[in-house]
C-alpha cells in the first residue's frame, strides 16, 4: 500500500491478540452448464471456508491489517510473509496487485521489481531494464508488465529495505512472486485449516496507468473475486486504491466493500490529475468529500498523518477531526502504516540514535488507536495486536 514509497465504534475484543497465534450446440450447452455448476460448487465451498461471510462489521476493532504480510519479519508480498502474519494473529492480510505482460495479477507493492526480486541477477533479463514514467514519476528498473507470468516465476523475492531489516535478508530467495489467484487458493486452504475466514485487503496499484496499457486491473480482479466467492457485500475482502475511480469501477462489478486510500493532504490522486479534477486529498477529507466517498465506498485508508499530524520537529500534535467526520458518514478508517523501527516512528517515540532499532512502538500505538480509528496497517502485526489489547483492556 503506502503511496509514494519505493472506521468511533464500540470496542470489541481483539480476536487472536493474546495467542499470536469448460460439436455441437448441445455439447456446448452441456459444457457451459457443467462449468456453471463447477463455479457454483466452488463458490459454495469458498463460502463454507470463509465461515459463512459475516461481513466487515464482524471484524475485531481495532482491526490489525498485516501490511504486505508480516513485512517487518519476512520479505513483503510472499506466501511466507502472509502465513507468518496469520501465525502472529493478524486479522486481515494485505495484497498489492500489478499485472504481468500476459494479464495475470501478481502481488508486488510496485510494478518496479528491481528492489524486491533478484531480477538484476538474471542476465537473460538484462535487456528488459528500462526507464518509465509511472503516475508522473520516472523510475529505472525492471517492470512486471514487461514479463510474462512464466518469466516472473523464475525470479525469487527478496527484502526491499535490507539496510533497515537485515534479519529479513535471511529469507531472500525462499519464495517466488505469488499470483493473486494463488493467494485466493492459499486463503481457502488456510481458512479450512484454521477454522475461520481469512480476510484480505486488496489494492489496485496504478490503475489508470495500467488501463492505458490495455491491462485494466478492475475487470481482472472482479473475475477472480467471483470465481472464489469473494464478490459479495459480506465477503471477507476489502478492495482499496489510491484512485477513487478504481473503487467506483469495482463497485459496479462486485459488492465487496471498497476503501479509498488517502495520501498527503496536498497530493492529488493520479486519476484526478489525468481527468483534470482539481481536488486534493485535503478536499476529500472534508465532510463534503467524505460524503462523496461514502456514496460508493465503505471506508477510507488515510495516512496516519491525516489522523494525527506531526509538527515541524516530527513530533505528534493534536488529532484532527477526521475520525469523527468519517464516522459521521458511516465510513470506517484503516490508516497506514505503523512500524516498529525508529526511522518510521514520530520523533517523540524514537529511542536512541539507531534508525533501525525499535522505538516506543506501543506509545505511538496508544496515541493512534486512542483516536477511535477502526484499525490500522502494520508491518509488525504482533506489536499492533498487543497495543490494541492494551486499549481494549481499558474500555
Amino acid at each position: 500500500m503506502t503511496q509514494g514509497e519505493r472506521r468511533t465504534t464500540a470496542r470489541r475484543t481483539v480476536l487472536g491478540a493474546a495467542g499470536a497465534t469448460v460439436l455441437g450446440a448441445s455439447t456446448a450447452l452441456a459444457a457451459e452448464t457443467g462449468a456453471a455448476q463447477a463455479a457454483d460448487e466452488r463458490t459454495a465451498a469458498a463460502d463454507r471456508a470463509h465461515g459463512g461471510g459475516r461481513g466487515y462489521r464482524s471484524l475485531p476493532v481495532p482491526t490489525v491489517i498485516a501490511h504486505r504480510g508480516a513485512s517487518g519479519y519476512r520479505p513483503e508480498h510472499t506466501l511466507g510473509s502472509y502465513r507468518h502474519a496469520l501465525d502472529l494473529g493478524a486479522h486481515v492480510i494485505e495484497q498489492d496487485l500489478v499485472p504481468t505482460k500476459d494479464g495475470h495479477l501478481v502481488c508486488r507493492h510496485e510494478n518496479d521489481i528491481t528492489g524486491t526480486t533478484d531480477v538484476a541477477d538474471h542476465p537473460e533479463f538484462a535487456s528488459r531494464k528500462t526507464t518509465k514514467s509511472v503516475d508522473g514519476t520516472s523510475y529505472t528498473g525492471w517492470f512486471t508488465e514487461d514479463f510474462t507470468l512464466a518469466e516472473l516465476k523464475t525470479l525469487r523475492a527478496k527484502e526491499r529495505i535490507p539496510g533497515t531489516r537485515q534479519k529479513n535478508t535471511l529469507y531472500d530467495g525462499r519464495w517466488t512472486i505469488p499470483t493473486f489467484e494463488e493467494v485466493l487458493r492459499w486463503a481457502e486452504d488456510e481458512g479450512r485449516r484454521r477454522g475461520r475466514e481469512i480476510w484480505l485487503h486488496v489494492e489496485t496499484k496504478h490503475p489508470t496507468y495500467f488501463r492505458s496499457l490495455g491491462l485494466g486491473l478492475e475487470e481482472r480482479l472482479a473475475k477472480l473475486l467471483r470465481r472464489y466467492g469473494r464478490h459479495r457485500a459480506n465477503s471477507p475482502v476489502f478492495l482499496q486504491s489510491f484512485e477513487p475511480s478504481s473503487i467506483q469501477r469495482l463497485s459496479k462489478l462486485v459488492d465487496s466493500p471498497g476503501v479509498v486510500l488517502l495520501s498527503g493532504a496536498a497530493s492529488r490522486p493520479w486519476d484526478f490529475v489525468q481527468a483534470g479534477d482539481p481536488r486534493t486529498v485535503a478536499d476529500l477529507v472534508t465532510p463534503e468529500g467524505l460524503r462523496w466517498i461514502a456514496s460508493y465506498a465503505k471506508g477510507i485508508g488515510p495516512t496516519l498523518d491525516l489522523v494525527i499530524p506531526k509538527d515541524a520537529s516530527g513530533r505528534l500534535g493534536d488529532p484532527t477531526t477526521l475520525v469523527r467526520d468519517a464516522h459521521a458518514e458511516g465510513l470506517i478508517l484503516h490508516p497506514y502504516t505503523h512500524r516498529n523501527e525508529n526511522a518510521f516512528l514520530p520523533v517523540d517515540f524514537r529511542r536512541g540514535t539507531d534508525p533501525t532499532a525499535y522505538g516506543d512502538s506501543f506509545g505511538a500505538l496508544k496515541r493512534y488507536l486512542g483516536t477511535g480509528i477502526d484499525g490500522l496497517f502494520s508491518d509488525n502485526p504482533d506489536t499492533a495486536l498487543l497495543g490494541a489489547a492494551d486499549l481494549t483492556a481499558r474500555d
